[in-house]
């Protein structure tokens, strides 16, 4: 199938082959004919695959259908994402593809000056890409007026979910029109996703092209079974050993990000760091550095698991394993976008192994380890720990599970007249055995 079979018209047509595009991707053949027939759609593909594209083309083509209104343009439709980062993106991909009609695009999320986006959402937007607390904002204020919009669309419906949104969704959605085209995308389904479906969208057509939970089949997937301590040796020797020029770097947390980024500078790498800390500005800075090949390392929290879509990433590196084991997916699939090869390496530590195994599990497949990691073998085990014994003694009320840890010194109260008689006059004091630690 071409782009050309999908109804799209011939601007449309025109940008998407200035890109390069040639056929659409699975998830952009089953969702884009279902948005153009105005139904309510959840569509679940794994990151990569072009789900942006699969909304932004129809939306903009279901606006120019319709007669072009009054100046200032209302906002018809709204685009909501979890991330600055990602509402960047989908911003930046709604003027690449509507770059030859006559429509309008803004795009606003915290972080930077409200009063310059208000001055821009003064001259009118057809479609509005915004985060929810800096929508809500606005809205708050009274500097945007949704009251016109016809197309309501989630991105990354489940990550919103995961941080909290889903308050500031329902009070958006209370004030939007009750009438409108809901589409709701996400890169997992989740019961809580199907559950907000099922409140939110009318006669929905269920699109998943992928596997729940599945990395893409052009990312190549290895294990380092290393001690912790020499984590940053090995980054290092990875990257100029195979001369690297562009990996993208996840930890755990800001401070880890900070700290890796120093030592790596220390190692002659050139490196920035992307977290939640930084301002805006310097979010932007850092990456688009990393993206004109600046810099080799950008050193990232899962800020940056969603939301970035760097054309022809070719490595990604989890220096620390996530604790969800669903955001593995999102962070390796910054590689391998769009049809194209990646490689999605993972430090892990002993002590991680646990997290690793989580992984695992919801890929339903053992990650390839690499034998010969340049230092002392490691085993990755998964970890065994010990349950604190129950109490010995006669039966009772010092053996029932309130009074654990408690049931010498209850007996020794509690004593029959029988058993105080036969004591010593002078029993001799005997230190508790201490409990054990609980796991």
């Amino acid at each position: 199938m071409s782009f050309s079979q999908l109804e799209l018209s011939e601007p449309l047509l025109q940008a998407i082959a200035e890109q390069g595009y040639e056929k659409p991707t699975p998830v952009q053949q089953q969702a884009i004919p279902v948005i153009l027939q105005g139904r309510d759609i959840l569509a679940g593909a794994q990151t990569g695959t072009g789900k942006t594209a699969g909304f932004t083309l129809p939306l903009l083509q279901l606006l120019l259908n319709q007669p072009k209104p009054r100046k200032p343009h209302p906002v018809r439709a709204l685009i909501l994402t979890p991330t600055r980062e990602l509402a960047m993106q989908v911003y930046e991909s709604v003027r690449t593809y509507g770059k030859h009609v006559p429509l309008f695009a803004e795009v606003v999320f915290g972080g930077v000056n409200i009063n310059q986006q208000i001055r821009r959402l003064q001259r009118g937007a057809d479609i509005l890409v915004a985060t929810p607390g800096r929508l809500l904002d606005l809205l708050y204020q009274k500097q945007v007026d949704l009251s016109q919009v016809q197309f309501l669309v989630l991105d990354e419906a489940d990550r919103m979910l995961d941080m909290g949104f889903i308050k500031d969704i329902r009070k958006i959605i209370d004030i939007l029109p009750e009438r409108r085209q809901n589409l709701l995308f996400s890169a997992t389904y989740s019961k809580e996703i199907k559950l907000l479906a099922e409140q939110l969208l009318h006669d929905p057509v269920e699109v998943a092209v992928a596997r729940e939970n599945a990395a893409a089949d052009s990312v190549s997937q290895r294990v380092y079974a290393i001690k912790k301590e020499y984590k940053r040796e090995l980054l290092s020797w990875l990257i100029g050993h195979n001369n690297w020029q562009q990996v993208l770097v996840f930890v755990r947390t800001k401070h880890g990000a900070d700290r890796l980024c120093r030592q790596l500078i220390k190692d002659g790498i050139r490196c920035s760091a992307l977290h939640g800390d930084k301002s805006q500005g310097a979010r932007n800075r850092a990456l688009q550095a990393f993206k004109n090949n600046d810099i080799t390392a950008l050193i990232a929290t899962d800020i940056a698991a969603r939301g970035l879509d760097i054309e022809q990433l070719p490595h990604v590196v989890n220096f620390d394993l996530p604790a969800v084991a669903e955001d593995y997916v999102h962070r390796i699939g910054r590689t391998g976008r769009a049809g194209a090869e990646g490689e999605a390496i993972s430090l892990v530590a002993p002590e991680e192994a646990h997290l690793l195994f989580a992984v695992e599990k919801m890929l339903d497949k053992r990650i390839p380890r690499v034998a010969d990691t340049g230092y002392e073998p490691v085993a990755l085990e998964p970890q065994k720990t010990a349950r604190p014994k129950a109490p010995q003694g006669k039966a009772g009320p010092a053996g029932t599970k309130e009074n654990k840890g408690r049931s010498g010194r209850r007996q020794s109260r509690n004593k029959t007249p029988q058993a105080a008689t036969a004591a010593p006059a002078k029993a001799k004091r005997t230190r508790r055995p201490r409990q054990p630690n609980k796991a």
